[in-house]
């Protein structure tokens, strides 16, 4: 009797949380699987509330549920990591990497500008399902990330200052170059006259005007300069992101310490006072035995004392 086979999806061991691979996976109460880091996580977050809910069904629990591994599911999973997939799907030189594959990565399809992340197909697929209410925009991935983001407030370059002669976004705009000329993004006479521009200087070869030997060496330290003020604008920004970054890693970092010396006061108040009720509850008890011997000392009936 030949072996039964059954087909399985790569997708369906995914965790709806972080879209990867199931690692360490659980199954709560619902049906529904998740990593036990994941779940974890957001379970975390309604601790306050000592409601806990599945982040797909949004069925509660309470109190809170032990998670325990689920080990069919987990072997499951490390065979599907053994699975090699066709070339066509590995990225290679060039290509933009998935940014949730963990292991081996797989070539980006797509890129989110709100998440700030890049997916291939599989992880596109459930990225799309998990924001179905209100979908995300995205872009075909063909280049870096990071490229398209405002590197200090985190946003879409959508804006072209012809001022200053390179993309911001909005905030850039309202705060940093309100008066400049800019022009969206989304308009493509912008980029015709900046490649017309750009011909132009291609074509202004020094050899053959060697008449015009000092305008082409002004054309050349002017954009020369612009060059340098342009890397030393980049590293500006970077400096301050990574110190924003800092910042806000030392703000969560001083809350949850904050949260955990919380939560240990109040454990230690309720066990303190745990022990002072029953305290009491023994001071009572003996003052009632003593009074009962008290007035068991003055009886005259032997047998009753006895």
């Amino acid at each position: 009797m030949s072996e039964a086979r059954i087909s399985v999806d790569q997708n369906d061991f995914t965790c709806p949380v972080c879209l990867g691979l199931l690692k360490d996976p659980v199954t709560i109460q619902c049906g529904h699987s998740y990593c036990k880091i994941c779940i974890t996580g957001c379970w975390d977050q309604e601790d306050e509330k000592r409601v806990y809910s599945c982040p797909q069904c949004r069925q509660t629990f309470s109190p809170r549920p032990v998670l325990g591994k689920n080990t069919i599911l987990a072997e499951v999973v490390e065979k599907l990591k053994k699975i090699k997939l066709p070339a066509d799907f590995n990225a290679g030189a060039g290509d933009v990497e998935c940014d949730v594959c963990t292991g081996r990565k797989y070539k980006a399809v797509k890129s989110c500008l709100v998440c700030q992340e890049s997916y291939c197909q599989t992880h596109f697929d459930h990225h799309e399902e998990f924001h179905s209410r209100k979908p995300h925009k995205v872009i075909d991935a063909t280049g870096r990330l990071q490229d398209l983001i405002c590197r200090k407030h985190d946003k879409e370059l959508e804006i072209y200052c012809i001022t200053d002669q390179r993309c911001i976004c909005v905030l850039c705009k309202e705060y940093e170059h309100e008066n400049h000329n800019t022009v969206g993004l989304s308009t493509a006479a912008q980029r015709t006259e900046k490649q017309k521009h750009l011909k132009e200087i291609q074509m202004k070869n020094p050899s053959e005007n060697p008449a015009e030997p000092g305008e082409s060496g002004e054309e050349e330290k002017f954009e020369t300069s612009q060059f340098v003020s342009r890397s030393a604008q980049t590293a500006v920004e970077d400096s301050e992101r990574i110190f924003t970054e800092l910042i806000r890693s030392i703000e969560r970092s001083r809350s949850e310490v904050t949260r955990r010396i919380r939560a240990q006061e109040k454990t230690a108040v309720s066990r303190a006072e745990g022990r002072l009720e029953r305290l009491e509850q023994k001071i009572n008890d003996l003052r009632r035995r003593d009074a009962e011997l008290e007035q068991l000392s003055h009886t005259h009936h032997h047998i009753h004392f006895l």
